[in-house]
Protein backbone atom coordinates (compact mmCIF):
# COMPACT_ATOMS: atom_id res chain seq x y z
CA UNK A 1 0.00 0.00 0.00
CA UNK A 2 1.15 3.50 -0.83
CA UNK A 3 1.89 5.99 2.13
CA UNK A 4 2.91 9.76 1.67
CA UNK A 5 6.09 10.20 3.63
CA UNK A 6 6.57 14.30 3.97
CA UNK A 7 9.90 16.09 4.53
CA UNK A 8 10.70 19.40 5.65
CA UNK A 9 12.67 22.07 4.06
CA UNK A 10 15.85 20.91 5.31
CA UNK A 11 15.31 17.44 3.49
CA UNK A 12 13.98 18.62 0.49
CA UNK A 13 17.24 18.76 -1.29
CA UNK A 14 17.71 14.87 -0.67
CA UNK A 15 14.45 14.27 -3.18
CA UNK A 16 14.58 16.28 -5.81
CA UNK A 17 13.72 19.34 -3.91
CA UNK A 18 9.97 17.89 -3.43
CA UNK A 19 7.93 18.55 -0.08
CA UNK A 20 7.01 14.98 0.08
CA UNK A 21 7.82 11.48 -1.59
CA UNK A 22 5.69 7.90 -1.78
CA UNK A 23 6.83 4.70 -0.16
CA UNK A 24 5.39 1.13 -0.15
CA UNK A 25 5.27 -0.65 3.47
CA UNK A 26 3.35 -2.78 5.84
CA UNK A 27 5.02 -0.95 8.96
CA UNK A 28 6.79 3.12 8.86
CA UNK A 29 10.54 1.02 8.44
CA UNK A 30 9.43 -0.98 5.59
CA UNK A 31 7.97 2.09 3.94
CA UNK A 32 11.39 4.05 5.03
CA UNK A 33 13.67 1.07 3.39
CA UNK A 34 11.34 1.52 0.16
CA UNK A 35 12.17 5.42 0.18
CA UNK A 36 15.66 4.43 0.69
CA UNK A 37 15.91 3.00 -2.42
CA UNK A 38 14.90 5.90 -4.79
CA UNK A 39 16.37 8.38 -2.30
CA UNK A 40 19.42 6.49 -0.48
CA UNK A 41 21.19 10.49 0.80
CA UNK A 42 17.37 11.05 2.14
CA UNK A 43 17.59 7.95 3.83
CA UNK A 44 21.10 8.54 5.47
CA UNK A 45 19.61 11.19 7.11
CA UNK A 46 16.65 10.10 8.59
CA UNK A 47 18.30 6.69 9.48
CA UNK A 48 21.28 5.47 11.76
CA UNK A 49 23.70 3.27 10.18
CA UNK A 50 22.17 0.64 12.48
CA UNK A 51 19.02 1.54 10.96
CA UNK A 52 16.91 3.32 13.92
CA UNK A 53 15.78 6.67 13.88
CA UNK A 54 18.13 9.46 15.75
CA UNK A 55 16.94 10.74 18.44
CA UNK A 56 16.94 14.18 16.95
CA UNK A 57 14.64 13.06 13.95
CA UNK A 58 11.16 12.88 15.06
CA UNK A 59 8.51 10.29 12.78
CA UNK A 60 4.43 10.95 12.92
CA UNK A 61 2.24 8.16 11.49
CA UNK A 62 -0.82 10.12 11.09
CA UNK A 63 0.16 12.60 13.89
CA UNK A 64 1.20 9.76 16.22
CA UNK A 65 4.74 9.97 17.69
CA UNK A 66 6.28 6.25 16.19
CA UNK A 67 8.64 6.26 19.53
CA UNK A 68 5.13 5.84 21.67
CA UNK A 69 4.26 2.84 18.86
CA UNK A 70 6.35 0.55 17.99
CA UNK A 71 8.93 2.87 16.48
CA UNK A 72 10.26 1.55 12.93
CA UNK A 73 7.89 -1.32 13.58
CA UNK A 74 5.03 0.34 13.91
CA UNK A 75 2.40 -1.18 11.61
CA UNK A 76 0.63 0.82 8.74
CA UNK A 77 -2.82 -0.78 7.90
CA UNK A 78 -4.30 1.76 5.44
CA UNK A 79 -3.06 4.39 2.56
CA UNK A 80 -1.00 6.91 5.41
CA UNK A 81 0.90 10.15 6.05
CA UNK A 82 4.19 10.13 7.61
CA UNK A 83 5.83 13.72 8.56
CA UNK A 84 9.40 13.65 9.08
CA UNK A 85 10.69 16.71 11.75
CA UNK A 86 13.97 17.17 12.88
CA UNK A 87 14.34 18.94 16.12
CA UNK A 88 15.62 22.27 15.98
CA UNK A 89 17.96 23.78 18.59
CA UNK A 90 19.59 27.33 19.06
CA UNK A 91 19.04 30.55 20.78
Amino acid sequence: MMHTIRLPTILRVHAGGDSSVTACGSTVGEAFSDMGRRYPALASQLLDPDGSVPVFVNVFLNDEDIRYLKGLDTPITQPSEITVLPSVAGG
